[in-house]
């Protein structure tokens, strides 16, 4: 018996729960529309997923917002104790949380008005992304927003940062 051949988009589409994948091209305009960013989970500890994250998107011309009850400055930024104290709403919810939080997490962003949910490299919750999209928020899921912010800005190099080394790519804005 021969095996049963799945388009690749109804693939993707069972693999993921049901819930439509952003596009490169989605990502990409979601990078460019943004204005600022809230990093929920975010640790003050330098070894740290998030940290190396927030040291990339501070240095970006991105409003940052560290979000973390348990933390009162992240990378000398003050850190907010949940989205609904941050100053603005922000543009993109940056999720560094266990699975379980997920959905908390989602609920506050679209009390506040957020208009992107990205579930960093490694977290996936079709149920919450469902949620997020029924509520009119775009929805990245299992991608590091670092790594996609430079791949479209040209500045991926050696270790996440410019090496210093002379090249032949200029950085392009996004």
């Amino acid at each position: 018996m021969a095996p049963t051949i799945i388009p690749a988009n109804e693939a993707t589409h069972r693999a993921t729960g049901g819930v439509p994948e952003a596009s490169p091209q989605d990502r990409l305009q979601i990078l460019r529309d943004a204005r600022s960013i809230a990093l929920v989970g975010v640790s003050p500890n330098p070894i740290r997923a998030s940290n190396f994250v927030a040291t990339y998107l501070v240095r970006t011309d991105l409003t940052t917002y560290p979000v973390n009850p348990r933390a009162d400055e992240v990378l000398g930024r003050r850190c907010y104790p949940s989205l609904a104290d941050l100053p603005e709403p922000p543009d993109i919810v940056d999720i560094f949380r266990a699975h379980d939080a997920i959905p908390g997490v989602v609920d506050e962003a679209i009390a506040v008005g957020a208009k992107v949910v990205w579930f960093q490299l490694g977290l996936r919750h079709d149920e919450a992304a469902r949620k997020a999209l029924d509520a009119g928020l775009q929805v990245v899921q299992d991608r590091c927003l670092k790594i996609e912010h430079a791949r479209f800005a040209g500045g991926l190099h050696y270790g996440g940062f410019t090496t210093g080394l002379v090249t032949s790519r200029r950085r392009r804005s996004i």
